[in-house]
């Protein structure tokens, strides 16, 4: 991650601003705005094959990238408002394949209430995507910083999603996990209501995007703060996957295949109010742990506590994603974290 930040410090240095931004780099999962006395919200997402997300059924596939485009809206307290995208399709696709794909897209529009106006539209060999979205911000926008020490960490959805997505593509001609996860469409869940929630108690947010391990660690550079989570809530399909692969469920928190939750803190006055109101709406969170002081990052499972601190193994690093999935078994098998 650290030679993309510094990559993006290198372009920034170049660009011009705005007095109307008002956010620093970094700060925020979207722009933030000031637009004639309104404050707007801007993000702009790519996938592509490299996103690891599966082609098979292009709704869902449709609704797994406009979720990952309006996701940053909703860590930063907005509303989407306005969705633009570019789209290149691979030259198989058929119409009736773009026709399901754009009503995937179309379904998280609706739902979230968010028009349309248009794009770009190519064809190649390879398929790429690009959502670029404007929301809508009332009131103070949530940030990736403002964590304090002794604050809740919470989260709106299990752990692992994001994970599962790609290796069912990196490990497709296994015969028995083929048979195991044939059925499973593992679509990413649309968490809006929920935003409108976090932001009237949260001091921060940001979403999963890159797995939340990666999260968690932005959220403590940004506060300057550490963080000791643990008995994470993995979602089903993770530990079934992790089971069948013979590999250590922690790969599912650590792996940085995101599945776009949203990832917030919680002071401790803050916490009976959001937890009531939770209960009420019936919407469930779940707690992962508490902020602790600089330098501190620790996963407590299975009796264990692990030390993170140790942790700098990145994707980018390797040059495949196989290769670096080895490597993190590794490091989790060599500090007593089997199967």
């Amino acid at each position: 991650m650290s030679k993309e930040k510094d990559m993006i410090e290198v372009i920034d240095r170049h660009m011009p601003r705005s007095i109307s931004q008002l956010n620093k780099l970094f700060e925020a999962d979207s722009e933030i705005v000031d637009f004639h006395g309104k404050n707007l919200l801007y993000n702009i997402d790519e996938f592509s094959g490299e996103d690891l997300f599966r082609e098979e059924d292009p709704y869902v596939l449709g609704w797994n990238m406009a979720i990952g485009s309006i996701s940053d809206i909703l860590a930063s307290g907005g509303r989407p408002r306005y969705y633009a995208h570019s789209l290149v399709i691979q030259n198989s696709w058929s119409k009736d394949y773009v026709s399901k794909l754009s009503q995937g897209i179309a379904a998280v529009l609706k739902e979230v209430g968010a028009a349309f106006i248009g794009g770009d539209f190519g064809i190649s060999k390879t398929w790429r995507y690009t959502g670029s979205v404007i929301g809508e911000l009332v009131g103070p926008p949530l940030l990736r910083s403002g964590a304090k020490v002794g604050d809740g960490i919470f989260i709106t959805g299990p752990i692992g999603r994001g994970n599962v997505e790609a290796a069912l593509v990196l490990y497709a001609e296994n015969q028995l996990l083929k048979h195991l996860t044939g059925s499973w469409k593992n679509s990413f869940r649309l968490r809006n209501k929920e935003a409108e929630v976090i932001k009237q108690y949260s001091r921060c947010c940001i979403d999963t995007s890159d797995g939340v391990f990666n999260a968690l660690n932005t959220i403590s550079e940004m506060s300057r703060t550490g963080f000791g989570v643990g008995n994470l809530p993995y979602v089903k399909s993770g530990l079934l996957l992790a089971k069948a692969q013979n590999v250590p469920k922690e790969m599912l928190f650590l792996g940085e295949c995101g599945e776009y939750e949203l990832l917030f803190t919680l002071s401790k006055e803050a916490e009976k109010g959001f937890q009531n109101e939770a209960q009420e709406k019936k919407m469930k969170f779940y707690k992962l742990g508490e902020v602790r002081e600089e330098g501190s990052k620790s996963l407590q499972e299975r009796g264990r506590e692990l030390d993170l601190t140790v942790y700098d193994l990145s994707a980018r690093n390797y040059s495949t994603p196989k290769d670096y999935l080895r490597a993190v078994a590794n490091f989790l098998n060599q500090r007593s974290m089997p199967l």
